[in-house]
């Protein structure tokens, strides 16, 4: 297995070419003693639902894993916290605006960009939206539509930690833990 800051050669901090391997999660510089951690990104997903018992489902327009389904959600920013990303994303990609957010649960995830592999804590929150039927797909979102929490296949989403969650909320929804 490569070491997740392969392809970082050259130190951050001075430029040296002197960027080696310290542990499985950091690189050290010889130059200048300066050691980079490869920590996970913290990235926000919203689980969305409706009073009919449907969880708001987009389709991915870009890779990884276009064209399969997907919750809104991204990356959290500089200085924002979980919640305000969530929200910032949900807006974005849905046009809908949430009015409360409750955490759920967490899952580890390796998301390919740019041909390489971030490592990302993926944060799910359940969030509550003003309008519900408001929705339109923008960003990096293709599709919008509602879909029965029951009817859910988890193997319809691309992205690992997606699909992972849409078993763990069904199973959460089911037992009235919610």
């Amino acid at each position: 297995m490569q070491h997740p800051l392969h392809l970082f050669r050259f130190c951050p901090k001075c430029g040296s070419e002197a960027f080696a391997e310290n542990d499985f999660k950091s690189k050290r510089c010889g130059a200048c003693g300066f050691i980079y951690y490869f920590n996970p990104l913290a990235a926000t997903v919203a689980i969305i639902t409706n009073r009919k018992g449907e969880m708001l489902v987009a389709t991915r327009s870009k890779e990884p894993a276009k064209g399969t389904f997907d919750l809104p959600g991204g990356f959290c920013d500089s200085y924002e916290s979980a919640e305000e990303g969530v929200a910032r994303e949900v807006l974005e990609e849905t046009g809908l605006k949430v009015t409360s957010t409750q955490y759920l649960f967490t899952i580890p995830n390796i998301y390919n960009y740019s041909g390489m592999e971030l490592h990302t804590m993926d944060m799910f929150f359940k969030c509550e939206v003003e309008d519900c039927d408001a929705i339109v797909a923008n960003d990096d979102v293709a599709t919008l539509r509602w879909i029965s929490i029951e009817k859910l296949d988890s193997k319809d989403f691309g992205l690992q930690s997606i699909s992972r969650s849409i078993e763990r909320f069904k199973d959460l929804y089911k037992n009235n833990m919610l």
